[in-house]
């Protein structure tokens, strides 16, 4: 079962595909514009502006990079190359398709795909006091900007789109957890979000995730979520990339 917003589930749907699984996508949620573009606005000014007013660009998802450029297009605004940190490859690879990238400047990645690891690299290569914008959603943990302003930076923060849960999920669930012959075997879990958002779904119709299904983590960050939750994962992928995860997925089906 895959709980990913349904415009991302593709990549892990046919990962799966391939080694032979049925996967079922049950969207735990979707993308939606924030609640006002107030701070998104300001950011689209800021970069489309010819004063140097921001050192440092920081997406922390690939829906924060297709917000912002989403939304400068119908503002007809044109972005100016600034230097950019992203958490990951997804995120770097969105960069690129919007064209926001500077032809002079490799994209700062970190290591490992966490806000943890992200804030670090920056702090890393930010030696003397810088301005930062990070754009993210509504809802995102507060590790990047409480990080950097501890280290005397300065961080504006754009609110490019929040995490809703679909109309359509809630009946689903009922479907599906109906009679233990219709649980799925595998649940993805792909970001904090999916994870509280299934459990909280489960509690409002009385259930809980079943014993026996296979709790399968993107990463650390969800896999504490899951915990906290009261739910052991079963296994966590090497990477937090949906590759890894598919990798991940597709070695528990062999043991199993």
């Amino acid at each position: 079962m895959i709980t990913r917003t349904r415009h991302q589930a593709s990549e892990l749907a046919l990962s799966l595909d391939r080694v032979g699984a049925d996967t079922i996508l049950v969207p735990m949620i979707e993308v939606v514009t924030p609640r006002s573009f107030e701070e998104l606005d300001d950011a689209i000014r800021l970069l489309s502006g010819s004063e140097h007013t921001v050192d440092w660009v920081v997406f922390t998802s690939a829906n924060a990079v297709q917000a912002l450029s989403s939304r400068a297009l119908e503002l007809g605004a044109t972005l100016r190359s600034r230097r950019i940190a992203v958490i990951g490859p997804a995120t770097a690879k969105a960069v690129t398709a919007a064209e926001l990238a500077p032809e002079i400047e490799p994209m700062l990645v970190p290591s490992e795909y966490v806000a943890e690891s992200l804030a670090k690299a920056l702090l890393a290569v930010s030696k003397t006091s810088q301005r930062f914008l990070l754009v993210r959603a509504e809802e995102a943990r507060d590790v990047i900007p409480v990080t950097l302003e501890a280290a005397g930076h300065t961080v504006r923060i754009a609110a490019a789109y929040r995490n809703v849960t679909p109309p359509g999920t809630l009946p689903a669930l009922r479907e599906i957890f109906a009679e233990p012959g219709s649980y799925p075997h595998v649940i993805t879990f792909t970001s904090s979000s999916t994870a509280r958002n299934l459990v909280a779904l489960l509690a409002s119709i009385n259930r809980k995730i079943p014993d026996g299904i296979a709790l399968a983590s993107i990463g650390p960050i969800t896999s504490g979520t899951l915990r906290e939750l009261g739910y052991e994962p079963s296994f966590e992928a090497d990477e937090p990339t949906i590759d890894s995860l598919a990798i991940a997925i597709a070695r528990h089906l062999k043991r199993s």
